[in-house]
């Protein structure tokens, strides 16, 4: 059975609302009797709010919901279940919630392994305010992850490529955030139950966070009962999935440039959110809508670039039109038809009809649903010649490069400052060797837009450091090396490698090309390079080619470290569907980014090393 992680966190979550009971098979539930009240702060209530509605809570037992930091009253004879990130504040808030007897029995959830330090001051602070018998449970969850699709997720962990890569970050800062994704991932394992080979580039982030990761997966397996053998998941462990991770420098544009499909155009234009979209209808009001796995529409449509999902938008709505008119036409009460002699084939027809009803009224809201959210959309790629953006810079990636008048075109014609900088971004990753006086002409033209410069000169930097370093020789390196690892968190000449070879006219990316070499697991000299780390394998077979476990691989999680975005995850799911026979890949990133997050980040760090001008009328907002 293919791992699917958005139902096992679900079903983790199910049980967890049920009192960490096992819970019935066919929607069922351990506890239906037991009503409860549920408590979570804000990132466990991400963890929740794409998997679990509030019919869905109401199912097994919540009739109360609230955010940990809220003054709540005292709900007697009730148990909570508190689901929380393990930290300070956290234990201080149930220490206190539980001192005065807010609810009848607490059954504490830490979405990770909560630290011993951290457990002793709950012990401590419930004993001393002498209410550590209120204390029912304490369970560590594994669940500090967001899943948004069956094979999509990300650890919310924000700014992490800033942090990553910020020249002035010491060692003890960036050993903590590689702690964090590698605890992040860890649950996302210990969710499936499975203990992948790991693979990798060397260098860089990519490396320590497998590096990290192998050894605690390492020290976890010794013990007895371990979080892999519970699962008692014996069958997959003959075929284990790999898990490839990369650095978000080992591609930089994918992260950058503008897509034309609806799922990457609703997410980077709308500002797609855990599965929930804002979006202005007529008479000026906003509808919130879910965009989902139960939307027909949006899973069988999401990877089609945006006119042909604006024209079947169109073939539905026609489609529901005739279908309305042939229930009227059932039902319009025909004399030809109703005389008498059918009176069983006539009921039939109308039962048929009236059955027929709600599905279409629920296709009717689907259709209405897309037409407004391709209406928002369509006000913004018109505004903001969005589809021409998207053209230009996938001929960018083809060709290596665009003809200076068309480029300047671009750059002084419609479309927001975002769009513009973007747009030159994209210029100087395509394209090799650029003439001084042409990047020159790009920075007026930025600068003529009040655009503030930081993240374009901070790519330059880190290009001119790339053909620095192709020229220095071996003797020289030392310092540049050092320098250029720090800054960039990983050896430079990733980017340029990651820069060229990007896009091709089906989006086949780097990654996508990798991962698929990296899953049939036949020698290639993309990947021959690449370090493998089994954690069941002895620690002495490890490096680079010591592993049997070169694959094929039928199941891959793809990690992007650094950052990710629906256009590598739509990329990696139509590779799968070209296969044959199918493969699987789960994609996951540290967290998603629109390509304007990303791009602010980028100046963040130009800023840092001050680079770039931000224009007196600007500020530092490229809206």
């Amino acid at each position: 059975m293919a791992l699917n992680l958005r139902q096992k966190q679900t079903e983790c979550i199910i049980k967890m609302l049920n009192l960490n009971q096992a819970v019935g098979i066919v929607g069922g539930t351990a506890n239906e009797e037991v009503y409860k009240i549920l408590i979570y702060d804000r990132f466990c209530q991400d963890i929740l709010s794409p998997l679990i509605h509030v019919k869905d809570l109401r199912k097994h037992g919540i009739t109360l919901y609230f955010l940990v930091d809220k003054d709540r009253n005292p709900v007697l004879d009730v148990p909570a279940v508190y689901f929380l990130q393990p930290i300070p504040q956290n234990v201080q808030r149930i220490v206190a919630d539980a001192s005065r007897a807010l609810y009848d029995s607490f059954h504490l959830n830490f979405s990770s392994s909560i630290p011993r330090p951290l457990l002793e001051d709950l012990a401590t602070g419930t004993m001393n305010s002498d209410s550590i018998h209120r204390i029912s449970k304490v369970h560590d969850q594994y669940l500090e992850f967001v899943t948004l699709e069956d094979n999509l997720f990300s650890l919310a962990n924000k700014n992490c490529y800033v942090q990553l890569n910020d020249p002035s970050a010491g060692d003890k800062e960036i050993e903590e955030i590689i702690e964090k994704i590698v605890g992040g991932l860890f649950c996302v394992l210990a969710t499936l139950a499975v203990v992948p080979v790991i693979r990798c580039p060397r260098g860089g982030p990519a490396e320590m966070v497998a590096s990290l990761l192998d050894q605690r997966l390492r020290d976890h397996l010794l013990a007895k009962n371990n979080l892999f053998t519970e699962g008692g998941n014996f069958a997959s462990s003959f075929q284990r999935p790999i898990l490839c991770l990369f650095d978000r420098n080992f591609e930089l544009s994918v992260a950058i440039q503008h897509d034309f499909r609806y799922k990457p155009l609703v997410h980077d234009v709308l500002g797609l959110r855990l599965n929930r979209l804002n979006v202005k209808v007529e008479k000026g009001g906003m509808k919130s809508y879910e965009l989902d796995r139960t939307d027909p529409f949006w899973t069988s449509n999401g990877s089609l670039e945006f006119p042909r999902v604006a024209e079947e938008i169109d073939a539905q709505l026609n489609k529901y039109k005739k279908d309305v008119e042939e229930v009227n036409r059932r039902t319009g009460g025909d004399e030809a038809q109703f005389d008498g002699t059918d009176l069983v084939g006539n009921t039939k027809h109308l039962m048929n009809a009236v059955n027929s009803l709600p599905e279409l009224t629920e296709r009717k809201q689907v259709i209405d649903k897309h037409t407004n959210i391709a209406t928002a959309l369509l006000g913004e790629i018109k505004g903001r010649t969005l589809n021409e953006f998207a053209e230009k810079e996938s001929e960018m990636m083809v060709r290596g490069g665009i003809d200076r008048n068309e480029l300047l075109g671009v750059l002084k014609g419609k479309g927001d400052k975002m769009d513009k900088l973007r747009f030159a971004i994209m210029f100087l990753i395509s394209t090799e060797t650029i003439p001084p006086s042409e990047i020159e002409a790009v920075e007026t033209a930025l600068r003529e837009a009040e655009v503030d410069t930081s993240a374009f000169q901070y790519v330059k930097k880190i290009k001119s450091l790339n053909v620095s370093l192709a020229s220095a020789n071996s003797a020289s390196r030392g310092n540049i090396v050092d320098w250029a690892e720090k800054l960039y968190g990983q050896s430079i000449g990733a980017v340029t490698a990651g820069m060229k070879n990007l896009l091709s006219n089906d989006h086949q990316l780097a990654l996508t090309r990798t991962v698929d070499a990296l899953m049939e697991g036949k020698p290639n000299p993309d990947i021959d390079s690449y370090l493998i780390f089994d954690p069941r394998a002895p620690k002495s077979s490890m490096g680079s080619s010591g592993s049997q476990m070169k694959g094929p691989f039928k199941e891959a999680i793809a990690f992007m470290v650094g950052g990710g975005n629906y256009v590598e995850y739509m990329s990696l799911q139509e590779l799968v569907h070209r296969q044959q026979p199918p493969k699987h890949v789960i994609y996951g990133t540290t967290e998603i980014l629109t390509g304007d997050e990303f791009v602010e980040q980028l100046a963040v760090l130009g800023r840092k090393m001050g680079l770039g001008s931000v224009p007196p009328s600007a500020g530092s907002s490229n809206r």
